[in-house]
């Protein structure tokens, strides 16, 4: 995905943006005067060679997936201990300054996006894996191994972890916790929140903290599910302890065929209705098929208007049953074709499209912009056909894949974020599809996150007094609001100037959404 200008201080809210009330410029006087202090407080705990400043070194960091906004940090921050993350929590807190904190910038909705006049925290560093404990099934981990780097180390003991995102193989732990990642498997194994068991870090203000336990419970309030997922909003993630799982003796994959999108939505909604939970359940449509065959050549049914990937695991007499179960389902429900993997590489290879299609994306266009909302499994094939009209509507092309099994929709717009009307289109049809997800009964994300790129959606979701109890949440962890600001919740003020709530009286009143 290629770059666009920064986003400037003044932008208008109605873009997906950060909040420009959270953002200082980037220029000018008092912004280089702030710079040198910071590095000055902050070279007094650590080495010169984990201090980034000038432009030339900041840039890289200027955004995470989402490459559409873009914004340098002031400083950037490489700790190599864990008492050097606590000093830049302290140091920071002290003097008020922001902190954003970075895993491998693989996020998609701009989770990293710097501050204007913060600390980008880049915990890169922190990569080692502490512990595998075969016969407890977990592992001990700092937050920047890679997912893949766990099921690794985890496979001479016949184990793995379960939660595989498809940027699985650069995507880090902490990442996955702030993000509440999923993946292709997520409807059988759950999200990340299901599959890690603690997390230890530090608050905002460097204080020691640690949610969860690897015991069954631990005393007090339950807050690892507030933290995981939170976008590092409420405290540093350094080191994760997750669920292992055994590897399964037997996998096998069915490729269906279907010659219309709303029977292949309908045969997801039967299959699950059927008592079947799959290992995996996924869709993708003729554009994403053709795009992705065309990449890695895995035998995709190019004619087919939609296809499901449906795969079963466990001992090979229950995956016997359970393919021959969901392969007459699939015909009931009026498949074309269904190919079942033979062996192990035939079942890799299908995946193989379905793990690379947004790279295989990235060749139809010069930027994509990745969608993640939520529907009832039942409006599969309603939102597809609403995502068609949306194509005419904004003159841009859409290819989707879907985890359709949980009604997790990935729709890829693809657009030229050099051309500042396509932009400005996509975003708009970024917006339509979210917000006519809510209007189906759905969200606006599932896994990705809100970030900056779903502030917007948020307002048509929640009310004001929503959004203030979300606020709440976020002040009794970071009263200073120091910890990645401007993300995830939207204001009061955002809401209203972006036209899709109205302020009367302090309150906000939902307008009438339309209904599908």
């Amino acid at each position: 995905m290629s770059a666009t200008a920064p986003l400037p201080a003044s932008a208008p809210v109605p873009g997906p943006g950060p909040d420009p009330a959270t953002q200082q410029p980037s220029g000018g006087t008092a912004r280089a005067a702030l710079q040198a202090q910071v590095v000055q407080a902050l070279g007094a705990h650590l080495p010169a060679h984990t201090l980034l400043w000038h432009a030339e070194d900041t840039t890289p960091y200027e955004c995470d997936g989402l490459t559409a906004y873009r914004q340098r940090p002031m400083v950037v921050c490489l700790p190599e201990t864990e008492a050097q993350v606590q000093a830049v929590l302290r140091t920071c807190h002290a003097l008020g300054v922001p902190v954003v904190a970075r895993g491998a910038g693989t996020g998609l909705s701009g989770g990293a996006m710097p501050h204007a006049a913060g600390v980008t925290l880049s915990l890169a560093r922190f990569n080692r894996i502490l512990a595998i404990d075969p016969v407890a099934c977990t592992a001990r981990v700092q937050c920047g191994v890679r997912n893949l780097a766990i099921s690794e180390a985890a496979a001479p003991h016949g184990l793995y972890y379960a939660p595989d995102p498809s940027s699985q193989i650069a995507c880090t732990i902490g990442g996955n916790v702030a993000e509440n990642s999923g993946g292709v498997h997520c409807l059988k194994y759950g999200l990340t929140v299901h599959n890690v068991l603690r997390v230890r870090g530090f608050t905002a203000e460097g204080d020691p903290v640690t949610f969860g336990s690897e015991a069954l419970d631990t005393p007090g309030y339950d807050l690892l599910a507030a933290v995981i997922g939170s976008e590092g909003m409420l405290a540093i993630a350094l080191e994760v302890t997750v669920r292992l799982i055994p590897k399964p003796r037997v996998a096998r994959c069915i490729m269906a065929s279907f010659d219309d999108v709303r029977r292949a939505g309908d045969a997801v909604a039967a299959v699950i209705a059927a008592g079947i939970i799959p290992a995996g359940l996924e869709m993708m449509d003729r554009p994403m098929t053709a795009a992705v065959e065309d990449f890695v050549h895995a035998g995709y049914d190019l004619a087919a208007e939609a296809i499901l990937l449906c795969e079963s695991d466990g001992t090979p007499e229950e995956v016997e049953e359970e393919i021959a179960r969901m392969s007459a389902v699939l015909r009931e429900a009026g498949a074309t074709a269904i190919t079942v993997s033979q062996d192990e590489a035939e079942r890799l290879r299908f995946w193989s499209g379905r793990k690379n299609a947004f790279p295989a994306s990235g060749r139809m266009s010069p930027d994509y912009m990745c969608m993640d909302s939520t529907i009832p499994r039942k409006r599969l094939a309603d939102i597809l056909l609403a995502i068609q009209a949306m194509e005419q509507k904004y003159g841009l092309r859409c290819a989707n894949v879907f985890h359709a099994g949980d009604g997790n929709l990935h729709p890829l717009i693809l657009f030229d974020a050099n051309d500042p009307d396509q932009l400005h289109r996509c975003e708009l049809f970024g917006a339509d599809i979210l917000e006519t997800s809510v209007a189906m009964g759905g969200t606006v994300t599932g896994e990705h996150g809100v970030g900056v790129e779903k502030l917007n959606s948020m307002c048509t979701q929640f009310t004001a007094e929503e959004n203030a109890q979300m606020f709440a949440l976020k002040a009794a962890f970071d009263p200073a609001g120091l910890l990645n600001p401007g993300k995830v919740i939207p204001t009061l003020q955002r809401c209203a100037e972006y036209g899709r709530m109205l302020v009367r009286g302090g309150r906000i009143a939902h307008p009438d959404l339309p209904r599908f």
